[in-house]
């Protein structure tokens, strides 16, 4: 594996998935695997659990670590070729590319969606220009499109717990006020496809997911219907795909209660945090014993040392 963008890079899913399991049950057997090798985290945009999640990863195999945060610590960078840099931009990634490369053996990078533009985020700029003049593994750590660090923990969440043999899985819009991206939604939706259960994707109308990504899943507008049975519930916003990055409805109609959680087979509550309590989830659902939003927080770790170590291995 030479880049990891998404879950599609993974030579063998359900080995990636019981590598984390492994890693997790004994995090320093492979502490000598990146003995002398540096990951540079590349942060465009903010974060927490996958900054310290990937972090932590790199450490448990024995690797150095260090982070820019480019939003205020590093020269803006400039993509495009053959262009006159009289602007802000005074870094060329042609340039800033190669010199990371010669201080990293890994570089994650985190580069959100810009939301205006739909052609430019589904080119992947950012990503696909690190890939085309870096010369070491580039790692996704959330892009305009992907999050398939997420999903990989979300998929060794989903296998830590008992499941019926074939479990009902549903992923659920949930109202924001701010426009959001699809990365999270994409890649577990890609992840599910992986796993032999009964998937369901519930929005409001004008919020279906690319349908390239989600192909045949059913996807249905009533939330409630939806939910009936459920065994995993995730929550998540986005915003629209075909009105692109627009938000249609400011409405809570659609935030999980524990009301709508009754519906379910006493399902287990799931979401990528951060989250906006009484907003997306009631307080009744997220601090229910059945939420498991940290477990997921914690699976991060290990699901970023599994893929670390196929790529530096």
């Amino acid at each position: 594996m030479k880049q990891f963008l998404t879950l599609n890079d993974l030579p063998d899913f359900d080995a990636q998935v019981a590598l984390a399991q492994h890693i997790k049950a004994n995090p320093y057997e492979f502490e000598q695997v990146g003995k002398r090798k540096t990951l540079g985290l590349l942060f465009f945009n903010p974060s927490l659990r996958t900054r310290l999640s990937t972090q932590k990863a790199a450490r448990l195999l024995g690797m150095d670590v260090m982070v820019m945060n480019f939003s205020n610590e590093a020269w803006a960078i400039e993509y495009e070729d053959a262009t006159i840099m009289e602007g802000l931009r005074s870094e060329h990634i042609k340039e800033a590319a190669q010199v990371v490369s010669q201080y990293c053996d890994v570089v994650g990078i985190r580069a959100f969606a810009t939301l205006t533009d739909k052609e430019k985020d589904e080119s992947e700029q950012v990503l696909q220009k690190f890939i085309e003049y870096a010369s070491v593994p580039i790692l996704n750590m959330e892009s305009a499109t992907a999050h398939p660090l997420q999903a990989l923990a979300d998929a060794l969440t989903l296998t830590e717990h008992d499941l019926p043999k074939k479990p009902k899985v549903v992923l659920t819009w949930a109202p924001h006020p701010k426009a959001l991206p699809h990365a999270v939604g994409n890649s577990f939706t890609r992840m599910m496809q992986h796993l032999d259960a009964d998937f369901v994707i519930a929005n409001p109308q004008g919020y279906d997911l690319d349908p390239r990504i989600t192909k045949d899943i059913p996807i249905t507008h009533n939330q409630n219907e939806a939910l009936k049975d459920a065994d995993f519930v995730y929550a998540k916003n986005w915003s629209s795909y075909e009105s692109y990055g627009q938000i249609l409805r400011t409405d809570n109609e659609w935030m999980l209660t524990p009301e709508k959680m009754a519906l379910t087979h006493n399902a287990m509550f799931m979401h990528c945090l951060p989250i906006r309590r009484n907003v997306v989830v009631a307080d009744g659902v997220l601090d229910h014993p059945n939420s498991i939003v940290i477990e997921q927080a914690n699976n991060r770790t290990f699901a970023a040392a599994a893929v670390l170590k196929t790529l530096i291995s």
